[in-house]
């Protein structure tokens, strides 16, 4: 197939759209179920390429939850610690830890929750059963991988009553060294962004402190993938193998990392004690349950806590998290990784990365104020790399 039509393009008013090979190539993909939007689209091939990179870099499987052309998490198939299969919902689906890529998924499903609703999945090996279970109760709007079992497609061409978007990749595919894109009828082309990224990049470490542990390796690498293909302005915070906050498409760095330390920040949270046992109401949905979680933690949480309001979620009146409870417990993270896709301008920026746990830092180097920046991780003993190399993604 070298053309596929679309229900239209990124809104209902701009039809017609399709996509098509130029020259006498096929599509890369078929569509296995579902009839997959223009947004969708983007999503799939970006989120293709992420998860088919990290895999290669890390040698593991890889996941990814995207939306809007930006991934909520990625992750790699490390097995879940108990707290954490509790926190994104996944301790009572049988297999989980056996399976690396369900692993994968669910790290990246599970780190923004709010964000990943209705999401695009990618994964970069053939879905397994025990991923297609993980996927079923999710609000997710479909699907790439290079392949499926008949028990998984089976599973998931039941989810949107048949609708739902599945589309197997050719994992042989490999695009033409140069891009095009049109904007207001002008015709951009670029060289590809085929940059590779591994541990071999971290090895120019300029602070005083240069023990980076491989496992800080792992996540950096993680970090700068995921930075890749992720709209800019971008900062993505890291450990155990996922990206656990992302933030996407800031005109400034620090709201970047801001709001990536934010989402970090929450990622942790959601696996405190009072988290894990709050008494929702049985029958309470997933989505009910994200959005509850989230207000919990926010600074409103009496929203949700007041007298009339709770009743709705709880069986009964949970206590507050209170801001001290939160400082002591974030105060108590350690080992998280930072990837910046451009360079750190201000030390405001390490600050705020400090006070998420981060003590790895990657990012490209090379502002005027770079020594300014090395001085404050100094003083926190924390170790930054210069990579040399900017990811913006546009």
């Amino acid at each position: 197939m070298k053309k596929l039509e679309l229900k239209y393009g990124c809104n209902p008013n701009q039809k017609p759209a399709h996509v098509f090979m130029e020259g006498d190539g096929a599509l890369p993909f078929e569509i296995l179920s579902g009839r997959p939007g223009y947004i969708n689209l983007l999503d799939a091939l970006n989120s293709w390429q992420l998860v088919r990179e990290l895999s290669e870099a890390l040698e593991l499987p890889a996941a990814t939850s995207f939306k809007h052309v930006s991934p909520t998490s990625a992750a790699v198939g490390i097995p879940l610690p108990n707290r954490l299969l509790r926190a994104v919902f996944a301790d009572r689906i049988p297999g989980v830890n056996d399976s690396p890529l369900a692993c994968a998924y669910a790290r990246a499903r599970g780190t923004d929750r709010m964000s990943s609703f209705g999401d695009f999945i990618a994964l970069s090996h053939p879905c397994d059963a025990a991923t297609a279970r993980l996927i079923l109760p999710e609000v997710s709007d479909g699907i790439i991988a290079p392949g499926y079992a008949p028990e998984a497609l089976e599973m998931l061409k039941t989810k949107r009553k048949g609708n739902y978007t599945i589309i197997q990749m050719d994992p042989s595919y490999a695009p033409v060294p140069e891009e095009s894109k049109q904007v207001f009828g002008v015709t951009f082309r670029q060289q590809r962004n085929d940059c590779r990224i591994g541990k071999e990049m971290l090895s120019n470490v300029v602070t005083e402190n240069k023990h980076l542990p491989l496992e800080a390796q792992r996540d950096l690498v993680v970090a700068l993938i995921t930075l890749k293909y992720t709209q800019s302005n971008s900062v993505c915070f890291a450990k155990d193998g996922q990206a656990i906050g992302v933030g996407a498409g800031q005109q400034s760095r620090i709201h970047c990392t801001r709001l990536a330390g934010s989402k970090a920040d929450l990622w942790h949270l959601r696996q405190h004690d009072k988290v894990l046992e709050l008494p929702f109401l049985d029958g309470i949905g997933r989505p009910v349950r994200d959005n509850a979680i989230d207000v919990y933690l926010s600074d409103s949480s009496d929203e949700l806590l007041n007298e009339g309001a709770w009743q709705s979620v709880f069986s009964t009146r949970p206590e507050p998290l209170t801001p001290k409870e939160k400082r002591v417990y974030l105060d108590g993270i350690r080992g998280v990784s930072l990837g910046s896709d451009a360079f750190f301008p201000f030390e405001d920026n390490i600050r705020r990365a400090a006070a998420s746990g981060v003590a790895y830092i990657a990012q490209p180097g090379g502002s005027i104020r770079d020594q300014s920046v090395i001085d404050v991780c100094n003083g926190r003993g924390m170790v930054m790399c210069f990579t040399g190399l900017r990811l913006f993604h546009h």
